[in-house]
């Protein structure tokens, strides 16, 4: 058998993070402000923000961005992370096609999430900045932002969604390990949360909720920056590192992708793998295929507008030109708590308005599905959200043993589920039902 695993050396780690927006034709339209509706400046987000986050969020113009040394000296910890060949995986499925996924799952917290939380905290520390806020949905998010700020001596106070709260008590432990402070959302230590659950006293929560909560904490709190997972173009930046290594990896094997597929809950992972490879899309003409695979029953980029809407649920974020179910949207209670947002991120926006990339729906019984064959035949459990991208590459690459056509496919691996084995429990059980919107 050919080789399965390839790893870079560390002279090969990326030394920069590919910012898309500077090769796209059509630039994403400007995130407005609510109240005045004119173009967002970079100042006009430093009281949220770091300023460094605030400048890369808007920077249209610069493909390349240095990576900080000690950010990159934090990446050698457990970067660069293994292209796998899936072989088990074709086995299983009888198909032609050859499958790679790239494995973020190996991080220290389990999942990519970890390639932005060290750069955001990074920052944070660099101006003075004292406490960080964020929001979580299933928590792998939480988890990164939770370690990464007490690398860097940082206090952290997370809202996670009150559902995943309940139905995921370890990464809630998780958190609270790495010394953060954990509320479920919506709660009544904010303005925002009580309005909430004044109107609803059952609210279950939702992500934007919890970004309500947090922006409103870090706006209240001296010294306090907000930070997110997700959703914003500055975190896809930082995602990057997934594709840029995935490139050097798929040459190693002597292969390039035709097809590109990631979960989607606010575009951090789809766009960290696959941007690097877009840009030989946009830039040569290359044929690839990407697709982004979200769940049936939290649709935006199958079923949502494009609309400018707010990030969050009670209107505090600015104004974001995406594809949105609406920031009222209530996304049903589904395992893969990552992927219950209501809007895509600008960039993922107008590359799919532009046709640059496509959509898929996949229902929650099909994922599981997927995630128990992948477990079978590649011996590594993955999330509830990584579920959907296999689930998607299944579906291709059954396509291929139809057609009789040997494409290659690359899928990205964004976290394990090894805390999510009450999701499995339930699946098992044959409690889990599927919401279509």
């Amino acid at each position: 058998m050919e080789q399965k695993r390839f790893f870079l050396k560390e002279a090969d780690l990326p030394k920069q993070w590919y910012n898309i927006q500077a090769d796209m034709v059509n630039k994403p339209m400007p995130l407005l402000n609510p109240a005045t509706k004119q173009p967002i400046k970079a100042e006009d987000l430093y009281p949220l923000f770091a300023q460094e986050l605030s400048r890369q969020e808007l920077n249209q113009t610069d493909r390349w961005i240095d990576i900080p040394e000690k950010v990159q000296e934090m990446y050698r910890y457990y970067r660069s992370t293994p292209l796998v060949r899936a072989y088990g995986l074709e086995k299983a499925i009888g198909t032609p096609a050859n499958i790679y996924f790239k494995n973020e799952s190996v991080s220290p917290v389990g999942s990519h999430k970890l390639n932005s939380a060290l750069a955001q905290a990074y920052y944070c520390k660099q101006e003075g900045v004292t406490n960080v806020t964020t929001e979580t949905g299933a928590g792998q998010w939480g988890a990164a932002l939770s370690y990464a700020a007490s690398l860097f001596g940082l206090e952290a106070a997370v809202y996670q969604v009150k559902i995943s709260y309940e139905q995921k008590p370890y990464r809630r432990s998780i958190m609270q390990v790495f010394g953060a402070q954990v509320i479920p959302s919506p709660s009544m230590t904010t303005r925002a949360g009580k309005d909430i659950l004044t109107r609803d006293p059952n609210h279950q929560g939702s992500l934007g909720t919890a970004i309500s909560e947090a922006v409103e904490l870090a706006r209240m709190t001296p010294n306090c920056k907000y930070t997110l997972g997700s959703v914003l173009s500055h975190v896809s930046l930082h995602q990057t590192v997934i594709g840029l290594e995935a490139e050097k990896q798929m040459e190693m094997a002597g292969e390039y992708p035709d097809m590109v597929i990631a979960c989607f809950g606010g575009g951090s992972n789809f766009g960290g793998i696959s941007f690097p490879f877009m840009r030989h899309k946009i830039l040569e003409g290359k044929k690839t295929r990407f697709i982004a695979a979200e769940p049936a029953s939290c649709p935006k980029l199958t079923k949502g507008k494009f609309e400018y809407d707010f990030g969050d649920e009670t209107g505090y974020t600015p104004l974001l030109p995406m594809f949105t179910l609406g920031h009222n949207f209530k996304p049903a209670n589904i395992h893969a708590g990552g992927l219950r947002y209501h809007g895509a991120g600008v960039i993922v926006s107008q590359l799919l308005k532009d046709g640059l990339m496509e959509a898929v729906d996949i229902n929650q019984l099909e994922s599981f599905k997927a995630g128990c064959l992948f477990a079978k035949a590649e011996g590594i459990i993955p999330a509830p959200e990584s579920c959907h991208a296999i689930a998607a590459t299944i579906r291709e690459a059954i396509k291929c043993k139809e057609a009789g056509e040997k494409k290659t496919i690359l899928f990205n691996l964004s976290g394990h589920g090894l805390v999510d084995m009450g999701a499995y429990d339930q699946y098992l059980a044959g409690n889990l039902v599927d919401y279509t919107l």
